[in-house]
């Protein structure tokens, strides 16, 4: 569809259509808009014959597009059109990479489509949950750093490798840099141990941390829930399938082995023989069997866990659990024998295998189960007086590496190692302890820390403050412990975007139109969304937001950078595991195996010469990242893509020009100081980079953060989205695929609603 079609159907949306604003030649070809403005020079003379100057009765948008008025198959129909026309590139290449089985070409195909995917200028990475100092006796990589189905840090714990004193960021980076140099797991653990025999470190075998007000797990049942604290706290009571190692590579776990068929529709799991169910006192129950894992998945979609939505590939599962099929026979899931499992997908799905660690897909001993009044199907009620499975840490089977012995509400969480765990000589933490944090101790964490108690500490801002006042006992340069040991924490997977609203409706607040009113009239309402149509528009505002200098003011000069995500997808999310070739811009590349998502990503982007930089090979201590830099950040290109911009608009009759700039709404967080400081950096970067030609409006919250919630987070539907530029939303992985941070950006992916469609 021609963007000028577009542009009508948007202008419609508006209700500001005229004959003149979305008028045919005598072809049947659109016009540009009459009247609405956008540009001829920067400077601002208006060329015989060229766009003319807007002419605007005032009247505002505000008062136009009321919620109550919304024509919403207008609005639908305008969505349908715009994403067909912005994505179309995005779809394509993702379409061709979801059809991809091998897992190297699969990831360099998803990279590609990202690449498409950024270049929009619509979907503009800002930040991750990282970017914080720590001190820490903990050895890097010693435990696996993928972020999906770990349930938090408690599980990995059991791998973790601690010195006995405070490492450098020296020491961190060398060993950061020896992982990346060894081939395998086994290799890095052996020479982490012999660095320790080496340096005369001793490794700790205790781990104690803390857990916040709210992180008490309600149920001890894993399968039951999507809830963190419980997945995270009943994580280390039970084995999966598979695990990952400290390379991030998958190894059998409870399934000593397993086969996947041609089609990808069936893997066959063999289970482990000899692994015993215990209780919480130690005492044997039974073998684990293939059995486990069918009553789980039936347990599981009885209570209305989390399996389904982790795991829909699985044939008849959706259905089981929508209630269309009864019978769970017909699920896609059964043991063959004692120690055959199989499973059966719908569709092929190569990211299957990663999930299968995942809280989800944990095993359930059935006569455990039963034995607790457990019942399935039609007959599930945990309500029922005889249901005691799971009400406390004594009411569950253990299979994993670590016995729950103590749990008091608000208070501790204790767990020790299990001596029938399968694989208890690679545990090398012998017990772990979990104790409560109220918060009214500002220093409780640098204390115990300093004490000797906990192995790391995160440096908020009390803790941070007594480092840097607190020299290093008998330190022969007399530093202090910030400048000593201090590093900074760049991996984190959930990445957080900004957004460009390119089919706004609302100009206050869906909730209460009397709120976050736009100043905007209708005719710069109908110049903006004509301009934030432009492609060249949209990659200069992109490239004119300077994120570091905003982010000072809320995490410090020191750590501005550090927390800045350049891609969707983190660089280092996925590695290949053999080499692959995929064809960027007409010629078929090979990348070797070992090969980062984030490096297909760039050499894409580099290729369409896109001025974006998503990685960095050098980033995170030489292992690279997509973090801890702005790739985006660039005047010039943001002035460059201007400029295109400028001339385009012209010849659809929009003249702009500092005297007549576009305007854009963005939501001003004036309830905090730091909100607001962040907004005015932000405002003043764009328009110092666009030469006065784009004017950011800063809209009040008078106040209210719910204000500012409802206007660019809460709605439900696009058309409720009242903002031109900014917004805030985030996603973290759910597999390991970068399909699970994809999947968000296609019609149904429920992340749209931020750019103002559907």
């Amino acid at each position: 569809m021609k963007k000028s079609r577009i542009l009508c159907l948007v202008l419609a949306l508006l209700m500001v259509v005229s004959v003149a604003a979305c008028g045919q030649d005598g072809n049947g070809d659109t016009t540009g808009p009459s009247g609405s403005g956008s540009a001829s020079t920067p400077g601002g003379t208006t060329e015989p014959g060229g766009p003319q100057p807007p002419v605007d009765d005032g009247s505002l948008m505000a008062d136009k597009n009321k919620q109550d008025a919304i024509d919403v198959d207008a609005h639908n129909a305008a969505s349908d059109a715009l994403y067909d026309e912005i994505f179309s590139e995005y779809v394509e290449a993702y379409n061709k990479a979801l059809a991809e089985g091998d897992q190297g070409k699969r990831l360099g195909l998803m990279a590609i489509a990202e690449a498409k995917l950024l270049e929009t200028g619509v979907v503009l990475p800002y930040e991750n949950n990282a970017g914080n100092y720590a001190i820490s006796k903990i050895i890097p990589r010693t435990v696996p750093t993928v972020s999906w189905g770990l349930d938090g840090d408690w599980r990995a714990i059991k791998g973790n490798l601690i010195a006995d004193r405070i490492l450098t960021p020296d020491e961190r980076a060398a060993f950061t840099a020896k992982w990346s140099e060894c081939s395998t797991a086994d290799e890095y653990i052996a020479y982490v141990e012999q660095w320790a025999a080496d340096n005369g470190v001793t490794l700790q075998n205790t781990f104690n941390t803390f857990f916040a007000s709210g992180e008490d797990p309600d149920t001890w049942d894993t399968l039951s829930t999507n809830k963190t604290q419980v997945g995270r706290a009943v994580s280390p009571t039970w084995e999966g399938l598979l695990a990952y190692d400290a390379k991030n590579v998958q190894q059998p776990a409870l399934a000593e082995s397993w086969e996947k068929s041609a089609d990808g529709l069936t893997y066959t799991f063999h289970i482990r023989k000899g692994v015993k169910w215990v209780t919480y006192q130690g005492t044997e129950i039974t073998d684990v069997k293939a059995d486990d894992w069918v009553a789980a998945v039936q347990h599981a979609a009885d209570c209305g866990g989390l399996l389904s939505s982790v795991i829909p590939c699985v044939k008849n599962l959706p259905e089981y659990v929508s209630g269309d099929v009864t019978d769970f026979s017909q699920v896609g899931v059964k043991a063959v024998d004692d120690y055959t499992l199989v499973f059966t997908l719908s569709e092929p799905t190569p990211w299957f295998e990663t999930v299968l660690g995942y809280s989800a897909v944990a095993p359930l001993c059935r006569e455990y189960y039963t034995s607790q009044g457990g019942k399935f199907g039609a007959e599930f009620d945990n309500g029922a007086d005889d249901y005691n499975y799971a009400k406390d840490p004594q009411h569950i089977a253990y299979c994993g590496p670590y016995l729950v012995t103590n749990y008091t509400y608000q208070n501790t969480i204790a767990y020790s190692k299990n001596p029938a765990y399968w694989n208890a000589d690679a545990v090398t933490i012998d017990t772990i302890t979990v104790r409560y944090n109220d918060a009214t101790d500002p220093l409780l964490g640098w204390n115990s820390f300093i004490g000797g108690t906990t192995a790391s500490l995160g440096l908020g801002a009390a803790a941070l403050e007594q480092a840097k006042a607190t020299k290093v006992p008998d330190d022969p340069d007399g530093k202090n412990y910030f400048d000593k040991y201090a590093y900074t924490v760049l991996d984190d997977d959930t990445s957080f975007i900004n957004w460009i609203n390119i089919n706004r409706y609302a100009y206050a607040n869906f909730n209460d139109e009397s709120v976050m009113r736009s100043p905007q009239t209708v005719t710069q309402a109908e110049r903006t969304a004509a301009a934030k149509l432009n492609h060249n528009f949209r990659m200069a505002l992109a490239m004119a937001r300077d994120r570091a200098t905003s982010n000072a003011y809320s995490v410090g000069e020191d750590l501005k950078y550090a927390a800045l995500t350049n891609s969707y997808t983190p660089g280092s999310f996925i590695v290949s595991a053999k080499e692959f070739t995929v064809d960027i811009n007409g010629t078929a590349t090979t990348f070797p195996a070992g090969t980062y998502y984030g490096e297909v990503l760039q050499a894409q982007l580099d290729a369409d010469n896109a001025g974006i930089k998503a990685w960095d090979p050098a980033g995170n201590d030489g292992a690279g990242s997509s973090f801890g830099f702005d790739g985006w950040y660039n005047p010039t290109k943001a002035k460059e893509y201007l400029d295109k911009a400028v001339e385009e608009l012209a010849a659809e009759g929009i003249l702009v020009s500092k005297e007549y700039p576009i305007y854009l709404d963005y939501c001003y967080r004036d309830y905090s100081t730091t909100g607001q400081s962040i907004d005015q950096a932000t405002k003043k970067s764009i328009e110092d980079a666009l030469g006065g030609l784009v004017i950011i409006n800063l809209i009040s919250s008078e106040g209210d953060s719910d204000n500012v919630s409802n206007a660019a987070y809460k709605g439900e539907f696009g058309y409720q989205f009242n903002f031109d530029f900014g917004g805030s939303s985030g996603w973290g992985p759910d597999y390991g695929d970068a399909q699970t941070y994809l999947d968000t950006m296609l019609p149904t992916g429920g992340m749209m609603q931020n750019v103002g469609l559907w």
